[in-house]
């Protein structure tokens, strides 16, 4: 844990700007008037909570296929990737704090369809608890931080197994009408034993963002990590989203991955790819 802490605060030292200047720019209307409105701020956020289904839509939830942009398009290296991923409040009122707690899961897989013999390639299993505090800023602007436990592996043993645990603290807001921002900062609690230099590929941090292009029609979202080190590794991924009926939530996506770190078992491999296909985003804000 010690040693975990020092690449910790080695990380932050060398990369803090990043991530916290494009966040703060983003949220720059809310932090010039930083206070929070009038005392029943808390009550009219928690409403908004609650109005919410108790189990719904965490993440994206998608089912895509595409290429890799990176070396020659084959059966062997195209694939289906898809993701399930879900939420369940336990409380329909707040703990002492305001705090909603949370279940969450993620499930992310890799299917290589296009070999004769369909594999799959790799599942990512992400369960977790969650306390989210709900809250509004100056000028009415939602804002969810959560703090989660949470573990992600690949459910194989041996020299495949791969997983870790880590504390994460996260902030998602709405700045303005077209546009939401969100930063995650993650604290492993237990990683080397099976991937020991996995925090260089995946770093300590994320940052998203969400701009409507066209309300209710077109979207765009992009989520940029960087790693520990002072290198090139890191990952970014941008999706355009297209929503053919207003009243659904059912979305065209095309997304494309670059960089390290989009499954588990290849962390360490540069990924370059382009995939089209369908998916499920949450009319509401979300917490992460």
């Amino acid at each position: 844990m010690k040693n975990t802490l020092t690449e910790y605060a080695q990380f932050l030292r060398r990369w803090p700007l990043w991530y916290i200047l494009i966040f703060i720019f983003l949220l720059r209307p809310a932090i010039i008037k930083a206070q929070l409105i009038e005392r029943d701020s808390g009550f009219v956020a928690s409403q908004a909570i609650k109005e919410q289904a108790g189990f719904a839509i965490h993440r994206d939830n998608y089912f895509i296929t595409g290429i890799p942009l990176n070396e020659q398009p084959t059966k062997n290296n195209s694939d289906v990737k898809y993701q399930i991923s879900f939420e369940q409040r336990l409380r329909r009122t707040s703990l002492p704090g305001g705090l909603f707690p949370y279940l969450t899961y993620t499930q992310k897989a890799f299917w290589d369809v296009y070999r004769d013999s369909k594999p799959f390639d790799e599942i990512n299993f992400n369960p977790g608890i969650a306390f989210v505090r709900p809250f509004f800023v100056k000028g009415h602007r939602l804002v969810y931080a959560a703090l989660s436990l949470e573990h992600e592996s690949n459910g194989r043993d041996s020299i495949y197994s791969r997983s870790w645990n880590f504390v994460a603290f996260s902030l998602r807001a709405q700045i303005q009408e077209r546009w939401i921002a969100g930063l995650k900062f993650w604290l492993p609690m237990s990683y080397k034993d099976e991937n020991p230099n996995l925090m260089e590929y995946i770093g300590f941090a994320e940052a998203s963002v969400n701009y409507s292009i066209k309300p209710n029609k077109w979207s765009f979202d992009i989520t940029a990590k960087k790693g520990k080190g002072w290198n090139k590794k890191g990952s970014m991924q941008a999706q355009l989203n297209w929503r053919p009926f207003k009243d659904e939530n059912q979305h065209l996506m095309l997304q494309w991955f670059q960089g390290y770190g989009e499954s588990l078992i290849d962390y360490q491999k540069h990924t370059s790819m382009i995939r089209l296909g369908f998916v499920l985003k949450s009319t509401a804000l979300g917490f992460f």
